[in-house]
């Protein structure tokens, strides 16, 4: 069976002060979006689900669409919106952020009812990075509650223009997952990596620690996982208007209660991606290097 590509494209973009996941980065003016998808038909994605903010669902389709692939993928969409929310519950008139990376992703529960991968739409992950969760997914697709998540190497995900968020897989000598914590601000100076853990204390990260960059291979019974954590999280939080609903707050939950089985894989390839304005001008460089190896041709379709 061959998997689908869920691409989480609604951020709201606040430190990079605009609309990041469709910045045109390499010379022939594609995105970081558009080498996620080559890779992923490269690896035997057959299908891509782009989910989105509804108020820019017209420019975003006209861009984005299986033209725009040549054909070569099946493209959907899905549409992110605060509103959408448990029956039960109802929004409160301040929160205007989005609620976060697993909310994201439940929009797509009526979309993809086979295996899938979930990534950031403004994060570059690698070739092989693609292989090795489509060949897991193909793999396991009769598995339910058998996840992965694609790791790295810290030293590969770091960058110069400030402090940024990991999250630090912790893992058992099978390679499997054990919990995952973020450290935020974590930045490396005089080759020492540090943090702050989620008491925002400091602490020195070790050098050889994966991270976990949001690229996660699921069966379609997540979805019913993430509504049962979704009503649960929306009853502690429904009037803080800053909390978030994200992917690795549900997975160390279930993988406490030992309800699924999540297999770190790591292809060691290198990440790159946009936070900041700065950072546009080192991901291009990092694709006109990629191109010039021949990894990438010159103009992608």
């Amino acid at each position: 069976m061959q998997p689908t590509l869920v691409i989480l494209a609604a951020g709201m973009g606040s430190r990079f002060g605009g609309n990041k996941q469709i910045e045109q980065i390499s010379p022939s003016g594609e995105c970081i979006m558009d080498y996620s998808v080559y890779d992923a038909i490269k690896a035997g994605f057959a299908k891509v689900v782009f989910v989105i903010k509804e108020n820019f669902k017209e420019s975003f389709i006209s861009s984005f669409n299986t033209s725009r692939f040549n054909n070569l993928i099946q493209v959907d969409y899905a549409y992110q919106d605060v509103n959408k929310l448990a029956a039960e519950f109802s929004l409160p008139e301040f929160r205007t952020k989005p609620w976060g990376t697993n909310h994201a992703l439940m929009m797509a529960k009526d979309i993809v009812k086979e295996p899938f991968a979930s990534i950031n739409a403004d994060d570059f992950y690698g070739r092989q990075a693609f292989m090795g969760v489509a060949e897991f997914l193909k793999s396991n697709y009769t598995n339910e509650n058998h996840y992965c998540v694609m790791g790295y190497d810290i030293s590969k995900t770091l960058v110069e223009s400030g402090g940024t968020s990991r999250a630090e897989c912790i893992i058992d000598k099978d390679n499997y997952l054990t919990f995952v914590e973020e450290r935020t601000e974590v930045k490396s100076s005089n080759g020492i990596i540090k943090g702050l853990d989620i008491n925002k204390e400091m602490l020195e990260i070790n050098k050889n620690a994966i991270v976990s960059m949001n690229f996660w291979g699921f069966t379609p019974d997540y979805f019913k996982h993430s509504n049962y954590y979704f009503k649960e999280f929306l009853t502690k939080n429904i009037n803080n208007p800053s909390a978030e609903f994200l992917i690795p707050a549900v997975v160390n939950d279930l993988i406490k209660k030992q309800l699924i089985k999540v297999k770190v894989l790591n292809s060691h390839s290198e990440w790159f991606g946009i936070t900041f304005k700065e950072d546009k001008f080192f991901v291009a460089e990092k694709l006109i290097n990629l191109v010039n190896k021949g990894i990438y041709p010159a103009k992608l379709w």
